[in-house]
This record gives structure tokens, sequence and C-alpha cells, in this order.
């Protein structure tokens, strides 16, 4: 065996343990080593007391100091001068060697010459059967791989023997290869430091060799190696990524080099992807933090080639059989997931065999039955339905940060809700209008598939599955909505279902909080005055996260970022230049429809359910049948499902009730204090915030909270054997009679189509005549004064560029403003000229030069809808008719059309900082929805992390002898 041994001991009081107490075992655990150690070197980092006086004990041993910060490979380079003997022990504070370990480890050295590298068994210290690291390999790639790690010895690999490489603490190292190594390489920051010392010694002709029988405990906190603990796991990262990409690049083909630099970035932005699809975003910062020094540290690349080229004398062919293939690699990354956390096993879905399938094709049939006619039509109107953009362009290009396709040169952010609707356009991109009539006819259908999958988070009994998906699909406020002819409602409730499906569980994978966080961003779109519910039911899943589980808060918190990333151009316009309650304005087409008053008899309608002052139709259809209008039981319907669901507190689910019930009561208080704002205003007429959208959130809680009850059972009420039959009687009776009070209360709205009643009327392609539409269709640029008479002196006017007005085209920074803008100003101005027979000498503008030189070229005089504006929209007439500049285009559908004659000035450019604005908030806006998305494609390991936990929440702790 070698002559002489000389152990390098590095302490560092950086720990979350007391370091002095490990040393002080450390140096204890050398002095009864059977094989004695000639020398021992202490390298304190740091001038810690208690350091210094465990190493004061020991008056043998040399101490040398250094500063607190020093890292282990440092360290290690100051004991260089003072080496002597024929090998040198590489140890830490925390590494406590049995007292055969030296002994072994220098036989192995001495039995084989060709061994440069003697490794021990690494075992925790804690728990001395579980292994912490027993030799390393490294794939095609460069990432290190442990052989074995973190499992229990049973001897299965003590018959390791040579390997590419080993954890660095406690290895033995022949001193001339030490020094002909040049040590370990400081840039590879504590990690793989082993293994890069065992590829070196490889090359230089010579061997790392296991030796299972020299066992050291290490406790992972020392300033070798990396340590353990949740509170450690991003430096770990960061170290991990950092040592691969350094020993990427010096391992490297001269040739190779230069590109594999380049790509460092570039594979950065690739990996950004790989670890959101891999449900991995915490490693985003030490991805891109490792990458970046490893782009700039062009010196540390350079020493260690030079040091890889100074000691190589075998080519790189020869570690070819040491490192993994690729199917061993596959093997030892992609392990199990850990075993369930939950005692309870997850159901099957049994979407088929429960039902479910089944209630949605009932329900489809049902709305081709009530809503025929529109498998013919191509577009829908009435109510606040207008056309979409012909072209997927366009509607992608009104969601944007720009000039707005209404007003004269309005320059604003879109709303977040264009974005919606250029997703439901471009899924029939040959004709995106009828995009929305399809989602009309399967609104019955989506609506009851939402609400099913949404119970599945409460029951896995097929009836009330049923039964919730039905009532969802027969809610009031959502059938309301179908018959008004109100799209962000109806998307609204089509969204809300799935998004409580998946921030059910968005603590539990981040495949659900990247859903979550999606369908939260189009919720709020639709209906922005559910923002401050959604904030309080956010903060209180946080706080219960971090209370009950608090490993999944970050998948929480991460639900509403991109939300508030969608919000944030639209909330810095509105503050500046609006009332804050321009911010909870429905989008879309400000339409002043039926609903509720801010009465007392409005808020008790509220309260039960219903968004209009007629419940569920029903005054109407009575009224039509001869029966009188009284409708004060239509409230007394719903009453079932508000017995069952405040029952929902006292069942063995009492969290999950209790949380259902204050979803039903943001909703409602939504609702109510919704029809109290009067936020947009159309023709001179104020719109106020539909009062159904906070509706729609509370008959999600209620009928959550509803069914709960019906699943759970009261808190005493396990039955025996014997009462358990009578128990699933009266559930099924339950669910039976809540559903059928509410399909009473939906017949009227759901007949309202084939009645008559309806909203909802066929379209035309555009709101604008043929003629104009056809141009703007090639030029959206092309610019259309649109004036209404209103009264006998009144006159509305709008100025619609390209085709028509658009559902995507509309801006709540138009419909909300509270001051006139210059742009306003002069239209109004030359509006009244235009129809003026008076010539107002003072200003020596003509009206319609000057219309064309702000880019319109069609100017079109609405049909009056009030008998009292006839004789305006006559004298108007005339007045045009007589305009120099003009050419009467005739009658069309929405009235009577001229075209300007003059020369049309191009439409002003927005300019170079509106368009950089643009494309940063567009840029903005793709990344989080690009992560987003990213973090909710499932992986084969999301989907067996997910197969282990139940598919229902709030499951209480099985007992013994209890029965669900």
């Amino acid at each position: 065996m070698p002559a002489r041994v000389h152990a390098i001991l590095v302490a560092r009081p950086d720990a979350r343990l007391p370091a002095a107490s490990h040393l002080r075992r450390t140096l204890t655990a050398l002095g009864a080593q059977t094989r004695p150690v000639e020398r021992i070197t202490l390298i304190l980092c740091g001038a810690d007391t208690a350091l210094r006086a465990a190493a004061a004990e020991h008056p043998d041993i040399e101490i040398i100091t250094a500063p607190a910060q020093t890292r282990y490979a440092d360290a290690l380079r100051l004991a260089d001068s003072t080496l002597d003997g024929e090998a040198v022990w590489l140890l830490a504070q925390d590494t406590v060697p049995s007292a055969r370990a030296l002994a072994v480890l220098a036989d192995a050295l001495d039995r084989a010459p060709s061994v440069a590298v003697a490794a021990p068994k690494l075992v925790r210290l804690d728990d001395p059967a579980r292994i912490v690291s027993l030799g390393q390999s490294m794939t095609r790639g460069g990432r290190a791989v442990e052989l074995a790690a973190d499992e229990f010895d049973q001897g299965q690999h003590d018959g390791a023997d040579d390997v590419l490489g080993a954890d660095v603490r406690g290895i033995l190292i022949r001193r001339d290869a030490w020094a002909a190594l040049g040590g370990l390489d400081p840039a590879l920051a504590g990690a793989d430091e082993g293994l890069d010392l065992g590829v070196r010694a490889h090359l230089a002709g010579g061997r790392v060799s296991m030796v299972p029988a020299a066992r050291i405990a290490v406790a992972g906190d020392g300033v070798a190696g990396l340590r353990r603990g949740r509170d450690a796991r991003t430096h770990r990262t960061y170290a991990a990524r950092r040592a691969q990409l350094q020993r990427r690049l010096a391992y490297a083909s001269p040739l190779a080099l230069p590109f594999l630099w380049l790509l460092v970035l570039p594979t950065a932005v690739w990996r950004t992807a790989v670890l959101l699809v891999a449900k991995t975003p915490s490693g985003l910062l030490p991805e891109w933090g490792a990458s970046v020094v490893a782009f700039v540290r062009v010196d540390s690349i350079a020493r260690a080639r030079a040091r890889i080229r100074r000691s190589r004398s075998v080519p790189w062919a020869l570690l070819a059989p040491l490192r993994l293939t690729p199917a061993q690699a596959r093997h030892r990354l992609d392990g199990e997931s850990e075993g369930p956390v939950v005692g309870h096993p997850r159901t099957d879905l049994r979407f088929f065999s429960g039902g479910g399938a089944w209630a949605v094709l009932a329900a489809l049939i049902l709305s081709v039955a009530m809503f025929p006619a529109l498998l013919a039509w191509r577009s829908l109107a009435g109510g606040a339905l207008q056309p979409l953009s012909s072209t997927v362009s366009r509607l992608w290009a009104d969601a944007a940060y720009g000039l707005r396709p209404l007003g004269l040169h309005e320059i604003a952010p879109a709303d977040p809700f264009s974005a919606v609707v250029a997703v439901i356009g471009s899924v029939l991109p040959t004709d995106p209008s009828r995009a929305l009539v399809v989602l009309w006819l399967l609104a019955l259908p989506l609506a009851v598939l939402g609400g099913w999958f949404a119970m599945t988070r409460i029951t896995d009994r097929p009836l009330l599955r049923i039964s919730g998906g039905v009532a969802w699909a027969l809610a009031p406020p959502f059938l309301a909505a179908l018959s008004q002819g109100r799209p962000t409602a109806v998307i609204l409730h089509l969204l809300l279902p799935w998004l409580l499906f998946a921030a059910a569980v968005a603590h539990r994978s981040w495949s659900a909080a990247g859903g979550a966080s999606l369908l939260l961003v189009a919720s709020l779109a639709c209906a922005p005055s559910l923002a401050p519910a959604f904030a309080v039911l956010w903060v209180l899943a946080v706080v219960l996260t971090a209370v009950l589980r608090p490993a999944g808060t970050t998948r929480v918190v991460w639900t509403i970022v991109p939300a508030v990333v969608f919000a944030v151009p639209l909330v810095w316009r509105q503050l500046r230049t609006s009332s804050p309650w321009a911010l909870v304005a429905d989008p879309g087409v400000p339409w002043a429809g039926p609903q509720v008053g801010d009465s007392v008899h409005g808020r008790f309608l509220l309260a039960t359910g219903f968004p209009t002052t007629d419940p569920g139709g029903w005054g109407l259809l009575l009224h039509e049948l001869g029966l009188g209008t009284s409708t004060w039981w239509v409230p007394v319907l719903v009453l079932p499902v508000a017995v069952f669901a405040v029952l929902a507190p006292f069942t063995r689910r009492r969290l999950v009730g209790v949380i259902l019930l204050v979803v039903a009561a943001l909703g409602i208080g939504t609702a109510i204090a919704a029809v109290g704002i009067a936020a947009a205003s159309v023709d001179g007429q104020v719109v106020r915030v539909w009062a159904g959208s906070g509706l729609s959130l509370a008959w999600a809680g209620g009928l959550g909270a509803a069914l709960l009850t019906l699943d759970a059972g009261l808190v005493g009420s396990v039955p025996d054997s014997t009462r358990a039959r009578r128990l699933r009687a009266l559930r099924g009776a339950g669910a039976l009679v809540m559903v059928a009070a509410i399909l009473v209360v939906a017949v009227p709205q759901l007949t309202a189509h084939l009645r008559g009643v309806s909203s909802v009327t066929e379209g035309a392609p555009s709101t604008l005549p043929a003629y104009v539409a056809a141009a703007g269709r090639g030029d959206p640029d092309t610019g259309t004064l649109v004036i209404a008479p209103l009264g006998s002196d009144r006159l509305g006017t709008t100025v619609v560029w390209g085709e028509s007005e658009t559902i995507g085209g509309q801006s709540t920074v138009w419909s909300t403003r509270t001051r006139l803008s210059e742009s306003d100003r002069l239209i109004a101005t030359l509006s009244t000229d235009l129809v003026s027979s008076a010539v107002d000498k003072s200003r020596a503008t003509d009206p319609v030069r000057a219309l064309a030189a702000q880019g319109i070229g069609y100017v079109l005089l609405e049909r009056p809808a009030d008998e009292s504006a006839q004789p305006l929209a006559l004298s108007s007439t005339t007045v045009m008719n007589q305009r120099a500049g003009m050419d009467a285009v005739g009658e069309v559908s929405g009235g009577t059309l001229w075209r300007i004659t003059e020369t049309v000035t191009a439409r002003a450019e927005p300019g170079m900082p509106v368009d950089a604005l643009s494309r940063g908030i567009a840029l903005a806006e793709i990344i989080v929805v690009a992560a987003a998305l990213l973090l909710a494609v499932p992986t084969a390991e999301s989907l067996r992390r997910t197969r282990r936990e139940p598919r229902i929440v709030g499951l209480p702790a099985p007992s013994k002898g209890g029965v669900r």
C-alpha cells in the first residue's frame, strides 16, 4: 500500500447545522482509522470560533485559513504546496469515514497501479442504510447520472469496479495524478467535481475504481458536494446545469466548440420550453443563470481545456464503454413518481358508461330542436351580437394594441375579449362568423359537458354528475344570455366549469395550474366584473395551499400571472383616461339589454339566481297563454338547490362545502354590485354591467355545494348496510327534484326562439352596406362615417374602418370614455356641418374635404328607429344630396349611402413608438400564453402522478371501517 497518505479536510461554517460538531466527529473518525493517516491538513474557511475550538482539540493537525466564501476546489488548491506522501485523501467537515475506510481505499491503489482514483461508498449520516453515491457516469449529452443514489444498501451494487467518475467526497487519489490533473475545476460550482476529475484521470491513462467496502457517511451540508434540503434546491439545479455546460464545452472538439458556445443561449430557450412541458418551471432561473455564466466565462473554458490538453494521453473513444447508453439513461432518469399522497383510490372517469356522453347527446338534440334555424344561418345579429372579421389575420389584428377599428384615430390596447373572439373565429378560418353560430348551436351540449366534468371534482356518482351537468346547462343566467344575444356571458358560462375543474387541483400539478391560468384569462376577458371575486378566491386558495399543502403554493400563485399580464395594458390606459369603474365594463358590443334594476325587488331576484325582471321568462309566456303574468312562484323552484347548498358545510367534506358557498356568495355579491354600475354608454344611453356574469359564478358554487351535500351526506349520517339503500334513494330523489325544478324554470327561455321572442336573429355578413363591405374587405383602412338620427335634434356618429363593425373590433376604451377626445369633437363638428343647411362663415373648411382628409370615403345615414327622428333624417338626406364632392349611391339595407369623390387620404399610420409598444405587448402576451400552454400539456410523468391521487377534491382521511 502507499507509504504515506495526506488527508485534506476542508471546513466551512455555512451549513444549516453547526459545522463544529460535524468537524469533531470527522476528526475523531480519522483518529480511529485502522490504517493511520500520516498527515492531516485542515483548511478553515472563515473565522468561526467554534470551528477553531474544535480544531484546537487536535494539536497534531496542520491548519490553513481561507476566506469564508472559498469553494472546495479553491480550498484544496491552497494545500498543494504542502502535499507530501503518495496519496491524497479528499474530505470535508461532514464526511465521517468508517474505521476501515482508508485501509481498503489504500489497498485498492496498492493492488492496481493503473488505478488513479479509489472512491468509497457514500451513505447518509442519519440513515447509514441508504446510499448517497456509488459511482457516476454521464449521458452522451454530458448530463451527470448517479449509478446508485437514494437506494437502500443491500449490497446489490457492491460488485461495482471501474466507473467513469465518483462523488468527490472521500476519494483517495495518487499524489502524482492529482498534480498532473491540476486538481478540481473551480468553474464547476461544486457539482460534478469528482466526475470531471474521473474523466480527466481516464484521459491521462488511469482508472477510477469503486471500493464499496470503504464506507463514508455524509451529512450533506458541508463545503464539498451539493447540499441536501428543499432550501438548497435552486442552487443544486443551477450548479448541476452550470457544471454540465462547463464540461460540455471543455470536452468538445476544437471544430465543434464555437458552434456549441454559440448555441448555449438558444439552447436555453429550447430548454425553457422543455422545462415547462416537464412541469418544472422552478428550473427556469437556474437554467438561464447557468447559461449566461457559461456563455460569458470563456476564460474558465479555456483553462479547463488547457488542463485536459496537458494531461491527456489516450483518445476520447476509450471512455465510451463507461458512458450510459440512451436506453440506460432513460431507465435511470425516468423514474416512477412518488406513491399516492392520499389514501383514496382514483376511480374511473366513466364518461360513457356513467351516462355523461348520453346527457351531452341529449342536450345536442334539444339544442337542434330549439334552434333549428341556426343550422342554416351564417351569422348572428341582435342583442350584443355582430359579425366577426372575415379573415383570421384581421381577427388577430383587432386583438392587438394600436389603431382601433372604431373611432377616428383612436390608439388603444385591445380588450382581452378580442383575443377570445379571435380564437373562436380561427376555428373556422374560411368563415369566422359562422364559428359563432356553431358556438350558439353547441352551447347547450357544451354546457352539459363542462358541468359534468366539473362535478367529477365533487362526486363519483353518475346520477349526481349528470344532474350537475344538466342543471348547469339550464341555469337561468345562461339561458337568458343565449336568448338575449350576449356572447360574453355565454362564453363565460361555458368556461367557468372548466376553470373550477382545473383550479380545484391546481395545487397538485403544473398541468392543472397551467390550464387554470389560461381559463382564468379567458373568463376575466369575458367578464371583467368578476375580477374582485376571483381575486378573493385566489388569495383564499394561496393561503389554504400554503397551510395544507405548501409544495403547491407556487403553482397556485402562477394561476393569476397570465391574467395580470393581459390586463396591465388596458388597466393602465383606463386608469389614466377614465373612471376606475370602466375597468368592469362588459366587453364586446355595448348593449342596454333588459335586466333587473338596482332595487329591492331586483336584488331579491339576483339572490335567487335570476338576472331579469321576468324570472325565467315565465311572465311573457303566461301572458301569451292568457294566464296572467304572476311569477312569484318561479323563484321558489330554486329552493331545492338553495337548501342542499346551505347544508354543505355540515357534511363530512366541510372545507369544500364552505369554499363552494363562498364562491356562491361572491357571485351573488358581484351581481348585486354590477346592476348599480353604468360604466359604458351607446348613442347617449347608459349601459349597466350585466349581472348574469356574477350569477353564473353563483350558480357554479351553489350547484357544487348542493351536489356535495347529496354526495357526502351530513356529519353523523354514515349509514349501516340496511340504511345505505334508503340513503341512495333519497340522494337520487333529491337530485331529480332539483333538476326537475330547474327544468320547469327553463321552459320559457328554451322555447323563446321557437316562439319568436328571442333577440337573436340571422345577421348579415356586415353591418355596413355590401358596397362598402366589398371595398373594406380589400382595404381594411376604408373609412365609413355612420350617422344615426336619434331624435329631432340629436345625431349619433361612428367611424367604422374596414368591412364592418365586429365583436372583436369593439373596445371598452371607446365605449366607456367620459370625456370627448379631439377626434370625437372633430367628427361631431364635421358631421353637424355635413347635414346642416346653414353655413357657418367662421369655418371655411369644407366638411366633405375634411372627411376625405381624415381617410373617410363613405357616409352612411342610418334609418331612424324613432319617428321623432324622421324630419332630421329627411333634412340630412336633402342637404347631403346637394353636397359637392359626394355621390349618392342610393338606398341600401342600412339606410342611405354616399361616396366621397374627393381624393381620400390614406389613414395615418400610428408610427414607430406605437408599433414598438404593440410588438412589446404582443410578445409579452405570447410568452406568457406559451408558458401556460407548455405547463398545461400533460406528460407521461405528470399523468402517472395524477393517477396516484383521487379525482375528487376534499376527501376526508380514510377512517377504519368508515363508509363514504
